[in-house]
């Protein structure tokens, strides 16, 4: 492992050539901002790539009131089975502030946790959350802690929770960007999203609800009915308290790009404010993957050699598809800076190499990850499915493999066919008893007189086998010999080149450690490699030039 890390970090400093060379002028559009919103804290993402769109006051801190149950929620979701039963005590029912919202739940009644969650998020039942944080973690107390150790896993600096609801509380307060990044992560919860997205629910039967009760969610955007409608709208939550103002987080798609809004202390604007900031990010934004844009990373081709190994040599380069960016749709991608970083995190996937942070100007636009195309040895699948570069390279030593390979078989096969057709009877092609029946049988038809017939009384004559049955049993014999020999020579010569293949790459894997190749002893080898530096544009020459080399394990 020690091994494929320092080899992995060669490869990489070979693209330290692209961070080296000027970087694009960046083009005369500007990041769009021709939006503003009343309320006195607001943001726009794209859920995506975090990136923010739009903000004001961002940072400020700002009473969250009902919109803190996305974390209740999310946290809910992370650690409970949907069908574990909640309990509703006198504590969790009673201590709420008079006239705040509520389900109708009473002491005693017990429900379901999915039953709970969507009494939480669709009608913001202030007892249901009371409910599922002292399942979840004894009191309301510990799910505090809990609330603000999940919010700093999520990159939250602003922030500070101290019970479930969202009910008034000096130490409980949000800022707009750390509420976009919970809002982002509940996002990507289905469970969560099922949930939330949700038009009506049936409670189950209660205390004070003996017929049931339906719920319907409180954001009006969701709803078509209402002028607040939004198209797209995924859901959301909203919040008020007196001293919170009205609060709104929403989520909506179009056109395969995914935004999270946020406003707080609104002055009954949350969703005119909201509508605003939803209409500039799809306006003006579109989300794209970085692999389609970028190139500068996968496309090198060139005719440094570092340690003996030219770079042409070595494993393809791929950026991850499934990684995004933001950019803005007047914008282009030459526009874009990006950056690799080597130090990569367990939060990282464990196949990514580096990882690519793009930027428009000072703005951070999202990330991608560099993945080696690796090969796996003796597997004929990888073979198949590797690089085209690296497969040109080794047509040569695959095709003298193939023609080995089909001679022994053809020779197998040839000396198969001739056991088929000596190992059997002269009498159409079928053994003495296929033939006849059985062997006394056919030995009685030896003694037959010229009329065909036998004497009953004459004793049986000694079975004879043919000469041919003879010669195709030896025959047979000779051909399963020849065919084991050749199988044990083939099995020989393949574990050979195996053998030989790993230890060539063993050694070549103990020179690039032994030459320790540093990012200042590149910088040296790349300056004074600079001046005859050229990509190899031409298709057929990088194919002539290709076929050239033989890559060998």
């Amino acid at each position: 492992m020690k091994n494929i890390r320092r080899f992995l970090s060669l490869i990489l400093s070979v693209f330290i050539i692209i961070t080296l060379s000027p970087t694009a002028a960046y083009a005369d559009t500007a990041w769009p901002e021709n939006v503003s919103i009343q309320a006195e804290g607001g943001i726009v993402i794209d859920a995506d790539t975090g990136t923010v769109l739009y903000g004001k006051n961002i940072h400020t801190t700002y009473y969250p009131a009902s919109i803190t149950k996305i974390l209740t929620a999310l946290i809910v979701v992370e650690q409970c089975d949907l069908n574990e039963m909640v309990t509703f005590s006198h504590n969790a029912v009673y201590n709420v502030e008079a006239g705040s919202s509520s389900a109708g739940l009473d002491e005693g009644d017990v429900l379901t946790v999915r039953d709970c969650l969507y009494a939480l998020l669709m009608k913001s039942a202030n007892e249901s959350a009371n409910a599922l944080a002292e399942h979840v973690a004894g009191s309301t107390e510990a799910f505090a802690d809990m609330m603000n150790q999940r919010a700093a896993s999520l990159g939250c600096q602003d922030s500070h929770f101290a019970n479930p609801s969202g009910l008034n509380n000096p130490d409980h307060y949000v800022s707009a960007y750390d509420m976009a990044l919970i809002g982002q992560a509940a996002l990507q919860n289905e469970t969560f999203m099922e949930i939330d997205s949700s038009l009506y629910y049936d409670l189950p039967v209660t205390k004070r609800n003996p017929e049931g009760f339906r719920i319907y969610p409180g954001h009006k955007m969701m709803k078509k009915n209402l002028a607040e409608y939004y198209e797209g709208c995924l859901g959301g939550k909203t919040g008020y308290t007196s001293l919170a103002g009205n609060t709104l987080v929403t989520f909506a798609r179009r056109n395969g790009m995914t935004l999270v809004s946020v406003v707080l202390n609104g002055h009954q604007t949350q969703y005119s404010d909201t509508k605003a900031m939803l209409d500039f990010g799809f306006r003006n934004f579109q989300t794209v993957s970085a692999a389609e844009y970028d190139t500068a990373y996968t496309s090198i081709e060139n005719d440094l050699t570092i340690a003996g190994l030219a770079t042409t040599e070595l494993y393809g380069l791929e950026i991850d598809p499934d990684c995004k960016i933001t950019l803005p749709k007047a914008a282009d991608f030459s526009s874009v800076d990006s950056q690799l970083s080597y130090e990569m995190t367990s939060n990282d996937p464990s196949d990514a190499i580096a990882k690519i942070d793009y930027r428009w100007g000072d703005r951070d636009i999202g990330y991608s990850y560099l993945k080696l195309k690796t090969l796996n040895i003796g597997s004929t699948d990888s073979i198949n499915g590797m690089p085209e570069k690296l497969n040109l390279n080794l047509s040569n030593e695959q095709e003298e493999a193939s023609v080995e390979d089909a001679s022994l078989e053809g020779q197998g096969a040839e000396s198969l066919s001739g056991e088929d057709a000596l190992g059997r009877s002269a009498s159409g092609g079928l053994s003495p008893e296929e033939a006849g029946g059985t062997p006394s049988a056919q030995s009685a038809g030896d003694s037959r007189g010229p009329a065909g017939s036998q004497s009953i009384d004459s004793p049986a004559s000694p079975m004879r086998i043919p000469a041919s049955v003879w010669i195709g049993i030896c025959t047979g014999v000779a051909a399963a010999l020849v065919t084991g020999l050749i199988f044990l020579v083939r099995s020989y010569l393949k574990k050979k080149e195996q053998e030989e293949r790993a230890l060539r790459r063993q050694r070549r894997l103990a020179r690039l450690e032994d030459v320790g190749i540093s990012p200042d002893e590149f910088d040296t080898l790349l300056e004074r490699r600079r001046s005859s530096y050229t990509v190899k544009n031409s298709p057929r020459r990088r194919k002539r030039s290709l076929n050239r080399r033989k890559i060998r394990f």
